[in-house]
């Protein structure tokens, strides 16, 4: 044996505190102590163990895409002692190296490579997002589980009214919805408080669907969507509404997309920001742009704050709602699992084994990052102005966030 597999597992077991067991290709197996292992991690090939070597998470993680390793146990225990096990440290100057030429490739400076990125993982079609998203708002975000909330489709429609109550929309006022998925903010701020929205999309597949189902609902006079991003906005609102958008954006495009924001309000207009941050300018993972969002980059909460000053925006509350995500990607992990057998008709070709080991991954993963006591990657709603508010303009106190 190349390398001292023994020491290695003993050493991970120390820093991640959970029992668990590797098995080798030649059938020899390692574990930690006498207990029973919670997950074993099983190399198919050499050639998946000496990626792990190379080219640590990334490498263990492409080695389980591609079947040459499996974990048998609990999965969400395996990737939560891999946040917590250095493995991100092995390789990183290789991985560095092989992020930073991702970023470039795949840069949304481009209205066209911004399109397509998005389309790379939004444009799957409406019919498999519903098989696990809420229903029927199909919202795409992290949704809102204060005390009591029982299920996702609660705590999506929670979501919504919590932003509603935020930026104080009521009837009548017009409102951009930046990023808006397949319309379930303009559906439900239609049909709670008679607010007229419009929806910016860059993904044909969903501003497609959306067009046919505000037709359908007999919406056409209240609700529209145009396909564009941000670029395209020639127009001022009452109120904007970005939901999980900023982090698409990229690192050369933050300016950009934040100005946009401040352009598309009205003086004295109400907006928010709700997005993945981190804590702190950090790299973002790999595995996250490469395999699951291209073109996606997490911004630090400071540097955001920075963009919207030189803005002209006033920033009147952040809250972190990152526990409410764990909770969140927990259910549609587990409706994805549920429902995998229908996915895979769906498009056996695309929704191949493949596919199912990623967002796996991805939905399982990112569950255990929001979650980890390591973790620096969270959820920020900003609510913003522009220009500074006054004592007539907005609340004084946040007694109206919680009077539903």
């Amino acid at each position: 044996m190349l390398f001292p597999l023994q020491n290695i597992v003993n050493s991970l077991h120390a820093r991640t505190g959970v029992p668990f067991a590797i098995g080798l290709p030649d059938g020899s197996h390692y574990r930690t102590d006498p207990s029973e292992p919670v997950f074993t991690v099983m190399f198919r090939s050499d050639a998946a163990l000496l990626s792990v070597f190379t080219r640590g998470q990334i490498g263990l993680l492409e080695s389980y895409f591609d079947q040459s390793v499996d974990v048998e146990g609990d999965f969400g225990a395996a990737l939560a002692a891999g946040l917590l096990s250095g493995l991100d440290m092995h390789g990183k100057a290789l991985i560095d190296v092989e992020n930073g030429i991702h970023e470039l490739r795949y840069s949304n400076h481009s209205a066209a490579q911004a399109k397509a990125n998005a389309r790379a993982h939004y444009g799957l079609g409406a019919a498999f997002y519903r098989l696990w998203l809420d229903d029927p708002l199909m919202m795409y975000t992290c949704g809102y589980w204060p005390e009591g909330t029982q299920t996702l489709e609660q705590a999506q429609q929670r979501k919504i009214d919590y932003v509603c109550r935020k930026i104080q929309l009521a009837r009548g006022e017009r409102f951009i919805d930046i990023g808006c998925g397949f319309g379930g903010f303009m559906f439900r701020a239609w049909e709670t408080l008679g607010a007229i929205g419009t929806g910016l999309n860059t993904t044909t597949e969903q501003v497609d669907w959306l067009h046919s189902e505000i037709k359908r609902r007999g919406l056409d006079h209240t609700l529209s969507v145009r396909e564009a991003d941000f670029r395209a906005a020639d127009a001022q609102y009452d109120k904007v509404v970005s939901i999980g958008v900023l982090e698409h954006a990229g690192r050369d495009q933050l300016a950009a997309v934040v100005r946009a924001h401040a352009e598309l309000l009205k003086p004295g207009g109400l907006g928010m920001l709700h997005f993945i941050g981190h804590v702190g300018p950090r790299e973002t993972d790999l595995f996250i742009r490469k395999h699951v969002f291209p073109g996606g980059w997490i911004p630090g909460l400071s540097e955001v704050i920075i963009e919207m000053e030189r803005c002209g925006l006033e920033v009147l509350d952040i809250e972190n709602l990152r526990r409410h995500y764990a909770l969140t990607l927990d259910e549609w992990a587990r409706r994805f699992e549920q429902q995998w057998e229908a996915i895979q008709a769906l498009d056996p070709q695309r929704f191949d084994e493949r596919f199912h080991r990623v967002w796996r991954t991805y939905l399982v993963g990112c569950a255990e990052m929001f979650r980890s006591p390591a973790g620096y990657t969270h959820l920020f709603q900003i609510v913003f102005s522009k220009g500074n508010v006054t004592r007539a303009s907005y609340p004084m106190s946040r007694t109206h966030l919680y009077d539903a």
